[in-house]
């Protein structure tokens, strides 16, 4: 009811000050349709808060124009001294106080509502990395990375008319997040590598995800589609280029991703006991680039001029195998290079193998997922 009647107020109040607003403008500068109870509680908060606002501008603006049409000293009138009168003083302290008690109850109504995160039905974990979010499903023993999707010639500009009828250019994934309706779903957020941010408007959250710190979160979704957010943090180059898209689902499809998404860690489970060719690990590893090293270091190698190195032909990349899984691993300390420790051995292996024996780089050696592991200690 709340809800029903802060919007009514919202779109009152928008008809009466823009008569010719439509309905396409009021959603495009107003917030996004709520889809839980959070996000209905701040909506109407923040209806509220903006009837309280134009109300004080309209009482306190309308009594200077008062003062200063009918009042003024060309008319006649001479200014009335109000020093220490009791009744002026009282009021203007009473009035303030009831206006801020008023606004300050249902926000702080809404902030405990939204710290409850005490008995979910789900429990996801968010990772940030630069630049995508990594999930762990704690209860169900499913993981995925969750990686942008808006292919990469409409990002760089070859492909504009793609990019103009994309409607959710920048904000479409690999894999979606995917929860069932009507479940409580606690996220608890952390970090990688530099502070990102969980944010899915429609759901009213919005939680920070610090390196090294745990934060958390919940949502309920009320209804079944897909909703779009991103990282609200600046986090660096690709700070853009990694949204969230959470999918709500019916318990029986959420039962059903569920299992196949069991199936699909099982069957490309790795063998530690697996021998790997050069010509498999450079195939996995051009797969690795692709999603990881791509945006930086280009598809040809050649980097960015005065931005980021190349690697086709780089002192690392045809060095020592050691100084090349080192800064993998570990990054460089005051460059957008961030370590991969996320990525699992064959992968790290597979990635160092495939720039070791591409573009003018003809090592011919390769780098054993055993070796990632020795030097992990």
């Amino acid at each position: 009811m709340t809800s029903k009647l802060g919007r009514t107020f919202a779109a009152t109040g928008a008809a009466a000050l823009w008569p010719a607003a439509d309905a396409a403008w009021a959603n495009q500068y107003n917030l996004q349709p709520p889809q839980t109870i959070i996000a209905n509680q701040i909506y109407d908060l923040h209806t509220l808060i903006m009837w309280i606002i134009f109300g004080i501008f309209v009482v306190v603006f309308g009594f200077m124009t008062v003062a200063i049409i009918k009042h003024r000293k060309s008319v006649g009138h001479k200014a009335e001294q109000f020093h220490e009168n009791t009744t002026v003083e009282i009021a203007w302290t009473i009035i303030p106080f009831v206006i801020l008690i008023g606004m300050a109850y249902p926000a702080t109504k809404t902030i405990l509502a939204f710290k409850d995160t005490s008995n979910p039905d789900i429990t996801i974990k968010a990772t940030g990395y630069q630049w995508k979010w990594g999930y762990d499903y704690l209860n169900e023993g499913v993981s995925f990375y969750s990686n942008l999707g808006t292919p990469r010639d409409q990002i760089d500009g070859n492909n504009v008319a793609a990019r103009n009828g994309n409607p959710n250019y920048l904000l479409e994934v690999d894999n979606a997040v995917v929860v069932p309706v009507g479940k409580k779903i606690r996220v608890i957020t952390t970090a990688n590598d530099v502070i990102h941010a969980w944010w899915v408007p429609a759901f009213g959250v919005k939680q920070d995800a610090i390196p090294g710190f745990v934060r958390d979160t919940w949502f309920r979704a009320d209804k079944v589609g897909t909703y779009r957010g991103q990282c609200a943090e600046l986090c660096g180059k690709d700070h853009g280029f990694m949204p969230i898209v959470v999918e709500v689902v019916t318990e029986d499809k959420y039962a059903a991703w569920i299992a196949e998404q069991k199936k699909k860690t099982a069957a490309v489970a790795v063998d530690p006991a697996k021998q790997w060719t050069a010509d498999e690990l450079k195939a996995q590893g051009e797969k690795v680039y692709a999603a990881n090293c791509v945006a930086c270091h280009q598809a040809t190698g050649m980097g960015i001029p005065n931005t980021f190195p190349a690697l086709s032909g780089s002192k690392i990349a045809t060095g020592a195998k050691e100084a090349h899984m080192d800064i993998v691993l570990n990054g460089k300390p005051g460059t957008a290079m961030a370590p991969f420790k996320h990525l699992s051995d064959v992968d790290i292996a597979a990635v160092i193998t495939y720039e070791r024996n591409s573009w003018a780089n003809k090592t011919g050696d390769m780098v054993a997922p055993a070796d990632i592991k020795a030097a992990r200690k």
